[in-house]
């Protein structure tokens, strides 16, 4: 098949590359260019990642292309994420740019180009509903041979659930994922990627996994907003209404926060809410909490990868990357649906995502509300 390959630079994408390569596809690397603004003490790193994508296409013999996608980057993930902050909320950029930019703009760019199938370097699984084996799809099975066109496909954790990206994929439709390539999802541990990334002799075996919002760079959460948000100092309110301290701008504090603030002396302070219109950001000392420890709440813009799933089911639901699943019941909502947690989970925070599983299948999931 002919395969465009994401290469970020890092060494995922690039293994990710190599394999494919190896199992005899015709690949091009494709840099995604959508952010290259320096902030104030920060330099952006694309030309870094950049080279670092080159040489690898170079090493491995393949084509390599760039696209320019900061404009849509720009008005789908860091507008979205400004206006969600400005509101209250605690948005997740990885799962926009996922939705917005690799699964939907290169997807579309890349069939466009002559590609049959994209392909990242993300540590997730994707499977045919017609596969009866617990592994992923063979790229060179992939294609039905009679119509150039994929099985229904379904999303599951990878193998590393240290590293399973999962939670920010849960966005992506069922049309993209069968358009889409995953070989790293299928490696249990990220040194057996490094691995193959020295065996390959790829000029990124030993580079450090980004950090940092998605393509971005290194910069913090508050150092990006302060560029594009006024904010105003306010209070700081203890649980029995006292002011105990100032705030930089009640916009930069999220749900069950402990530091960061400026606070304290003795027992450790949490953000348990925060009063946009007056600019306060309310603590409390005791995590017992009742506005840090939910069972019920609501989740808006709920998005399935296939058919709707059987809501009269329990099914597993993730609140925060990398946190533990725990079960869940679902109903009908104002906002999309109401979801009943079989126990209370800490820091529920409304623009956070919850992702809904059936053990290692995500079928999709919504936004806190």
């Amino acid at each position: 098949m002919k395969v465009y390959v994401g290469l970020s630079g890092g060494v995922d994408s690039s293994v990710t590359a190599a394999l494919l390569k190896e199992q005899g596809h015709d690949v091009t690397g494709v840099f995604m260019k959508n952010w290259a603004t320096d902030l104030p003490g920060f330099a952006c790193p694309w030309k870094d990642d950049y080279m670092d994508a080159k040489r690898v296409a170079v090493h491995l013999g393949i084509d390599f292309k760039m696209y320019d996608f900061r404009k849509q980057y720009k008005q789908k993930v860091v507008d979205y994420m400004i206006a969600e902050y400005k509101a209250g909320r605690t948005p997740n950029p990885d799962i926009m740019c996922n939705q917005e930019v690799k699964f939907k703009l290169f997807l579309e760019t890349a069939i466009e180009d002559g590609a049959e199938v994209i392909a990242t370097g993300h540590y997730a699984r994707i499977m045919d509903s017609a596969s009866t084996k617990s592994e992923a799809r063979n790229p060179k099975q992939a294609l039905n041979p009679k119509h150039g066109t994929l099985n229904i496909s379904k999303l599951y954790k990878a193998k590393n659930k240290e590293k399973d990206q999962t939670y920010f994929l849960y966005r992506v439709t069922e049309k993209a994922l069968s358009k889409t390539l995953m070989p790293i999802g299928d490696f249990a541990t990220k040194k057996e990627v490094r691995d193959l990334a020295k065996k390959f002799g790829l000029p990124t075996a030993d580079k450090k996994d980004s950090q940092g919002i998605c393509f971005v760079g290194k910069v913090g959460i508050r150092e990006f907003l302060q560029q594009y948000v006024s904010s105003k100092q306010g209070s700081i309110i203890d649980q029995d209404g006292k002011e105990i301290g100032k705030h930089d701008g009640a916009i930069f504090y999220t749900i069950g926060q402990r530091t960061g603030l400026g606070v304290g002396g003795g027992m450790p302070y949490y953000v348990v809410a925060k009063d946009m219109d007056k600019n306060q950001v309310i603590v409390n000392t005791d995590l017992t909490d009742k506005r840090l420890w939910l069972n019920d709440f609501e989740i808006s813009d709920v998005h399935w990868i296939g058919d709707e799933p059987d809501l009269s089911q329990e099914y597993d639901v993730c609140h925060r990357y990398r946190a533990p699943s725990t079960k869940a019941r679902f109903s009908e909502s104002k906002h999309g649906l109401k979801v009943s947690l079989v126990e209370p989970v800490r820091a529920i925070t409304p623009g956070q995502s919850i992702v809904i599983y059936n053990k290692d299948q995500v079928l999709g999931g919504g936004i806190i509300a």
